[in-house]
């Protein structure tokens, strides 16, 4: 019979990518190299960073930001748009070369990714020697930098992979868990966000040793079950596993265009475009979908979604062509557009890999 597993004798990684999209654009085009660069919209109009160099972090320039703003913290800024179909395909790779360490790995996002190393023999059994051979396999095969975080739970070896960034691992011990975790501040817990952390001062509770004194009663009282979470984690408790399977939902692709359009054969041909890109990555994820929906912004930010279910898979981007037009007839055409998206669920694996179709085959 195999012994259980206690929490402190898992090694887990957390591997996160150094400014991804942006250092895909640096690796790509040289004259980025050393340059502040945001990959984002136009910051005359509505953008937002979605990623922003090392070099333009220094002005207070983060992701989420607004294109706006980012200009005006570094007038020198680059912009760059985002070219998703590169980020997705280095992605993969990336995805491989964890895989060939371990069968164990739980993608959060494109750029992220926590490993279960328990057990494994290579590299000594040392989860440290092995977050840093995947550092350098990913540098050598794609030319990007990583972080390593090392522990033996989830969320601090999130918070482990964040404190020797770029380029860097860092290794948070059973034995150092208690001391690391009593003078972190608690908006550093991953897991308890701005909102939650301004209520958790107002209880005068600034740092995971403040927490650790707060009865799990009273956390549940104030946050409901996710008080629990909290209290656990203020005492290194995390036993959250590693979840090789993730259960798709819906896969999706949506935009966001620099002036609103009224022009119904230009936003068809948008909505067309989309789609195409959210068939490629469910195909590519080896899914068939029976549910498409359909997603609009207007120009006032209200939204609405239209849906169509079939009794037979959607068998090509084209086939779904004929029911997005007909969703997109049924919605109120008020007001001007600024966002499309297409959306496919009730999910299930494909038998055999779909062919890649798009709008231009």
């Amino acid at each position: 019979m195999t012994a259980s597993i206690t929490p402190t004798s898992r090694k887990i990684i957390h591997l996160d990518m150094d400014a991804f999209y942006a250092s895909v654009e640096q690796r790509d085009f040289p004259q980025y190299r050393g340059k502040p660069l945001v990959v984002g919209g136009d910051p005359s109009g509505r953008g937002v960073v979605a990623a922003a160099s090392y070099e333009v972090r220094k002005f207070g320039v983060r992701s989420a930001m607004s294109s706006y703003e980012a200009r005006k913290r570094c007038p020198e800024v680059i912009f760059v748009r985002p070219r998703f179909d590169v980020y997705r395909a280095v992605s993969s790779q990336i995805r491989s070369i964890m895989h060939s360490l371990t069968p164990h790995v739980e993608p959060l996002s494109l750029d992220e990714a926590y490993l279960d190393v328990t057990g494994l023999q290579v590299h000594k059994g040392s989860a440290t020697l092995m977050a840093n051979w995947l550092r350098v396999q990913i540098l050598e095969q794609t030319g990007l930098t990583a972080s390593a975080g090392v522990s033996f739970n989830k969320m601090l070896a999130k918070i482990a992979s964040d404190m020797n960034k770029p380029n860097g691992t860092a290794i948070i011990t059973p034995d150092d868990a208690e001391a690391f975790i009593s003078t972190l501040p608690i908006e550093r817990f991953h897991g308890i966000g701005k909102a939650t952390a301004r209520r958790l001062q107002a209880m005068g509770v600034s740092t995971g040793a403040d927490l650790r004194q707060v009865p799990a009663a009273a956390l549940v009282n104030e946050f409901g079950k996710r008080g629990q979470f909290y209290h656990d984690i203020a005492h290194g408790r995390d036993e959250r596993l590693v979840k090789s399977e993730r259960q798709h939902k819906s896969v999706g692709s949506e935009t966001t265009f620099k002036d609103n359009l009224n022009d119904c054969e230009q936003l068809r041909l948008q909505i067309h475009e989309q789609n195409a890109d959210a068939f490629k990555q469910m195909n590519n994820k080896q899914l068939i979908a029976y549910t498409i929906t359909l997603k609009v912004k207007y120009a006032d930010f209200t939204q609405i979604t239209r849906s169509h279910t079939l009794s037979t898979a959607f068998i090509s981007a084209e086939s779904a062509h004929y029911w997005l037009d007909k969703l997109f007839l049924d919605i109120p055409r008020a007001l001007p557009i600024r966002l499309v998206g297409v959306t496919y669920s009730s999910l299930a694996s494909a038998v055999q890999p779909l062919p890649q179709l798009t709008l231009f085959d």
